[in-house]
């Protein structure tokens, strides 16, 4: 073996400007459309109903095969799970997670030629969303190991040694973790500085990873680093498999938060780590497209949750509303709180419809989800938050208190305040909302970019500028006059979804609303150009209309499919039509701010304030901060901390 190399003596960050930083983004984008895909249609101003109705549905083998695993593992959540113990304790015991992995629960996604249980994703996300009930720290480590851990890009994009090799251990007795962020690295990984040198059939990694989900109690992990360009080496950011107990692996820290206090999260710290090329995942600088890939439909276990979480809520606010009365009658029958139930009801409906319509998608592979998969993480995060945030306020002062309290005073022990803040970090989580809505943006405009962006790039030279045109001028003269007119304006469209209650004039507002949407996407192309990318609150808006539309039609095919099964179909359509309602509200009130709003002159505050011109605004309080550094020093070189590495066997 040949001599390890030395670790270099100071941060060897890299320097990257704005226009590198989205060049690394766009090259690990999968660029190519194979397949149709509803939502960027939908952006578009194509609304193919015939890409997501009839609904599809699955296979009777899967059915049954995710049903009678549902059955244990309620049997095991109802009976061995103890959400407010683990709460209390801020650790998930070590006999639930061994019962986990005996119950086959670490090997869900898993195939069972490498001892998993083969689930579809449609009753993976229905497991996450029971066991997630039971405790959200439990769902997000079983989450973390199987939607973004080691078990997912492997399956995409691992050798069949790798497979062979590591798949029957996360299907059973290893938890695997993902580690991407570094201190000073979120969501701009151009400036990764964990970096992987090649020495012979080995890689030798030094650097210091953060948030690393399960990485306290890991065995494996999923690790980016960034391989320097050499002779033979073409260098990027990498992804490898590490053996957690490597020698040189630390996990200096696990981490503590406001919610999910269950979760084994923490600093891992890598120095001089020698790892087989044999365990690289896919080729070097692939890492990004690797990662991104697998969030495709690794994405959809968060909105998994939320819909536990909204179903919860109702319950809750079902059972409570009856139950309180103030002025003579129950608190539900007043509107201020009925409006709130219903809101409730309404989007948890939506949101599951939502989730089911894009995993029996992502199943079945015969449509491109990257879109549906992200709005689903985007949209469910937010709704969730807001439906948790009405229950708390329904609550009223219970709410606020925690369930050890209410229990202490001879309550029922009402967890809302941690729904609430357990809840908090799916917007953030995976993806923060404001960067999500900047990723969809991205997907929903590619279209444009694809036949104009050469117009609006300031590096193309003239002769590309004219060619992107012609090309461009082909492209709008089809498409814009097809924005126009539509079945949105026929009285008689989509008139299989009228039974009792009325469900086609909302689907006929979405055909209208997405040729909407799409002309003012292209006027804003049209008047901002290159400055396109810049204007992130319009591109949210954007992006948001487009998840309200998306969650407007995914509500319409799951009550017209329940319907037709004699499963609950007319209060199906109740709900499905009071959601499309309080989503049209919420449509047009996105598309006056798409040109009526303060973006403008909330930057020059912005300035402002970075420049200190309203710091007398701050004067009068005590910060109770310490003075510690913003951001930890993440210098590669030995630890000089005890390993805080645990794991459960």
């Amino acid at each position: 073996m040949s001599a390890t190399p030395e670790s270099p003596p100071s941060p060897s960050r890299p320097t990257v400007t704005e226009r590198e930083a989205r060049q690394v983004a766009e090259a690990a984008r999968e660029q190519d459309w194979r397949k149709p895909s509803f939502a960027k249609e939908l952006f578009l101003g194509r609304f193919r109903l015939d890409l997501i109705h009839p609904h599809p549905l699955p296979a009777d083998e899967h059915v049954q095969r995710g049903e009678e695993f549902l059955a244990k593992l309620r049997d095991f959540c109802e009976t061995k799970i103890d959400g407010a113990r683990i709460e209390r304790d801020a650790l998930i015991p070590d006999d639930v997670i061994t019962g986990l992995k005996e119950l086959g629960a670490f090997g869900m996604k898993i195939d069972t030629k490498y001892g998993g249980l083969g689930l579809t994703q449609v009753y993976y996300n229905k497991a996450l969303a029971l066991v997630g009930s039971a405790s959200p720290a439990i769902g997000a480590l079983l989450s973390a190991h199987q939607s973004i851990g080691v078990p997912q890009p492997l399956k995409i994009f691992g050798t069949r040694e790798q497979k062979e090799t590591f798949l029957p251990r996360c299907a059973r007795t290893d938890i695997s973790a993902f580690l991407l962020t570094e201190p000073d690295v979120g969501s701009d990984p151009a400036r990764l500085a964990t970096t992987a040198v090649p020495d012979g059939d080995e890689y030798v990694l030094d650097g210091v990873k953060l948030w690393t989900t399960n990485g306290v109690v890991a065995d494996l992990l999923v690790v980016m680093a960034r391989v320097p360009k050499s002779e033979g080496h073409r260098g990027g950011i990498t992804a490898f498999v590490v053996e957690a107990a490597s020698e040189g692996v630390t996990v200096e820290n696990r981490n503590a938060f406001m919610g999910l206090r269950g979760l084994e999260n923490g600093v891992t710290r890598f120095h001089r780590v020698r790892v087989p090329a044999a365990h690289r995942i896919g080729e070097e600088g692939q890492g990004l497209k690797i990662a991104l890939t697998t969030l495709n439909t690794g994405r959809l276990s968060l909105p998994a949750m939320c819909v536990g979480s909204g179903k919860w809520c109702l319950k809750i606010a079902r059972e409570w509303s009856a139950a309180r009365e103030q002025w003579g009658k129950p608190v539900a029958l007043h509107e201020a709180v009925g409006s709130k139930i219903a809101f409730i009801a309404a989007t948890t409906f939506a949101l599951e419809a939502v989730v089911d319509l894009s995993s029996q998608m992502a199943d079945e592979d015969r449509n491109d989800i990257r879109i549906e998969a992200a709005l689903a993480k985007l949209y469910g995060s937010e709704m969730a938050w807001l439906m948790a945030d009405e229950l708390v306020q329904i609550r009223g002062g219970r709410g606020f208190e925690t369930a050890e309290s209410l229990r202490a005073r001879g309550e029922r022990a009402v967890p809302a305040e941690q729904m609430l803040r357990d809840l908090r970090i799916n917007r953030i989580f995976e993806g923060s909302t404001e960067i999500m809505h900047l990723l969809i943006a991205r997907e929903a405009v590619d279209a444009h970019l694809s036949v104009a962006g050469d117009l609006i790039d300031p590096e193309k030279s003239l002769g590309d500028k004219a060619r992107a045109g012609a090309g461009a001028g082909l492209f709008y003269a089809k498409w814009l006059p097809k924005l126009v007119a539509g079945p949105g304006q026929l009285p008689g469209s989509y008139g299989g979804f009228k039974h009792g209650i009325d469900l086609s004039g909302h689907l006929r507002y979405v055909e209208r609303t997405s040729r909407k949407l799409a002309r003012s996407t292209f006027y804003a192309m049209s008047r901002w150009q290159g400055r396109m990318e810049t204007k992130q609150g319009f591109l949210g808006r954007i992006v948001d209309i487009g998840a309200e539309l998306f969650a407007m039609s995914a509500a319409c095919v799951r009550a017209e499919l329940l319907r037709g099964r004699g499963e609950n179909g007319r209060e199906a359509y109740q709900l499905a039509d009071v959601f499309c309602r309080q989503a049209r509200i919420r449509v047009e009130e996105l598309f006056d701010r798409l040109w009526t709003n303060t973006d403008d002159i909330d930057r020059k505050v912005v300035k402002g304030v970075l420049s200190g011109t309203y710091e007398w605004l701050e004067q009068g309080i005590i910060d109770p901060s310490d003075d510690g550094p913003w951001i930890a020093d993440a210098s590669p070189g030995p630890s000089g901390r005890e390993n805080a590495h645990r794991p459960i066997r």
